[in-house]
């Protein structure tokens, strides 16, 4: 099993499908890296797509918390270092979003094109989600797993998504849920970050804001801030998208991701 190890010790697991230019993929709050399967496959004909599981959950280790997003940035370089990727695309979502931002910022040299996904800058400039939807995640944190997972359905898909398909997410999030101290731990992280909005001007790499129009977690409005703060930055809002729009709509995110990837790869 392939493992990178952090800073402070930590082994993180990853793994790797197909070839060509490096895409590293960052998952967000509570998810392991099993939920990209349903766009892999399409990405990987085209890139040597680099998946890993975010400290705390999977098979990566779990050690105490708080996580700061700085020092899982950091974590996602020391995959990089253990696949021997000096550059790669970076396509961070929700939490992998952010993480995304630090490691841009921190590693520059290390990032291609940049991707953030139903995202946002954290601090005074993010656009809070409704009160309802903050509730729910936070009482998610304690819920029985496949509770929990289900009690954020109407927070994180569109009202138009299938409801096997969302089936076929939940039954995926049920093989690596995390403890609830991870999750406390990862929680910690977004919720003491002071965000990236006054650093954003120094982003030079290509980078592509992409967000589902009707995210009830993370409000399409924040990708307008992230795109007003980024130099040049291309924004796409998905219709008919929510909070896990690459699963609201795979094959729209699909060729979205593989056009923009493609023109930014040498």
């Amino acid at each position: 099993m392939p493992q990178a190890t952090a800073n402070d010790g930590t082994r993180l697991f990853w793994r790797e499908e197909g070839e060509g230019s490096p895409l590293l993929l960052i998952q967000g709050f509570g998810y392991a890296s099993d939920m990209w399967y349903r766009i892999v496959p399409r990405l990987a004909a085209r890139h040597r797509v680099l998946l890993f599981d975010n400290r705390g959950i999977g098979k990566s280790e779990a050690p105490t918390g708080p996580y700061s997003l700085p020092m899982m940035a950091d974590d996602a370089v020391a995959v990089l270092d253990a696949a021997g990727v000096d550059r790669a695309h970076v396509l961070g979502i929700s939490m992998g979003g952010m993480i995304a931002q630090e490691l841009a910022l921190r590693n520059p040299a290390r990032v291609q094109s940049l991707v953030l996904g139903c995202t946002h800058c954290g601090g005074s400039r993010a656009v809070a989600a409704e009160p309802a939807a903050i509730a729910a995640l936070m009482a998610r944190v304690s819920m029985p797993p496949e509770e929990g997972a289900r009690h954020m359905i109407p927070f994180v898909y569109d009202e138009t998504t299938p409801r096997e398909r969302i089936d076929e997410d939940v039954a995926v999030r049920m093989r690596c849920y995390p403890a609830t101290a991870s999750s406390e731990a990862q929680a910690a992280g977004i919720f003491s970050w002071s965000g990236t909005h006054a650093r954003l001007s120094s982003i030079a790499m290509p980078t592509l804001v992409l967000h589902g129009e009707t995210d009830r977690l993370v409000p399409a409005e924040n990708a307008r801030v992230l795109a007003d703060a980024i130099p040049d930055a291309k924004l796409v809002v998905l219709p008919r998208a929510s909070h896990v729009f690459w699963t609201d709509q795979p094959e729209a995110t699909v060729e979205i991701l593989l056009d923009f990837l493609g023109r930014n790869t040498p």
